[in-house]
């Protein structure tokens, strides 16, 4: 049985077999903390009308969890979030004050890069096979466990974290997990 504190939930809901804030609201109630919302494919506009959507089926669990817009500074902004999480290029180009910044990392020195650009947490992967990376070599654990050793941030593991394997990341050293799949399917019916 996994221990949801651990997870950090990355959503896609291209990956949902039932209404997408319906599962958002599984989520929650599920015991995981934080809420990634990474929809890619929306533009700003849409990417906001979802999010709005997001925050307030969290808001509905009465469960307390934290929503982290993806990419768009206007969502963090607009519904004034703690979190915002961006690609590392964008991290590169951004200073704010009043935000904590997190980012997705491909190896040690944009780790340690991220750290420096004062990023307050970092996703390290992929660690393992997923889907989402097809036909791409995982970075596998003795880089997730180099990652955790080479900054003093909170480190999440992504990529094809599941029940049978996260406990071996957090054991590298991550302070929690990232889990897309899993979540966006949680207690669901093909």
């Amino acid at each position: 049985m996994i221990e949801y504190e651990n997870v950090v939930a990355v959503t896609n809901r291209h990956l949902c077999y039932n209404d997408y804030f319906e599962q958002i609201k599984k989520i929650a109630y599920s015991g995981v903390k934080t809420i990634i919302v990474r929809e890619k494919e929306l533009s700003e506009s849409e990417y906001l009308e979802l999010f709005e959507g997001v925050l307030k089926a969290c808001e509905e669990t009465k469960t307390g969890v934290e929503c982290i817009p993806h990419f768009y500074e206007k969502a963090a902004e607009e519904f004034e979030t703690v979190y915002l999480h961006l690609p590392m290029t964008l991290l590169r180009n951004n200073a704010h004050e009043n935000i904590k910044l997190g980012t997705s990392v491909h190896s040690v020195v944009q780790a340690v890069e991220a750290k420096k650009l004062g990023a307050s947490y970092i996703t390290a992967g992929h660690v393992f096979a997923t889907d989402c990376k097809k036909g791409l070599e995982p970075r596998g654990l003795d880089f997730l466990e180099n990652v955790c050793r080479a900054v003093d941030i909170p480190v999440y593991a992504i990529g094809g974290i599941n029940e049978s394997n996260y406990r071996s990341a957090l054991e590298k050293g991550a302070d929690k997990v990232c889990m897309m799949s899993g979540m966006m399917r949680l207690g669901g019916t093909e």
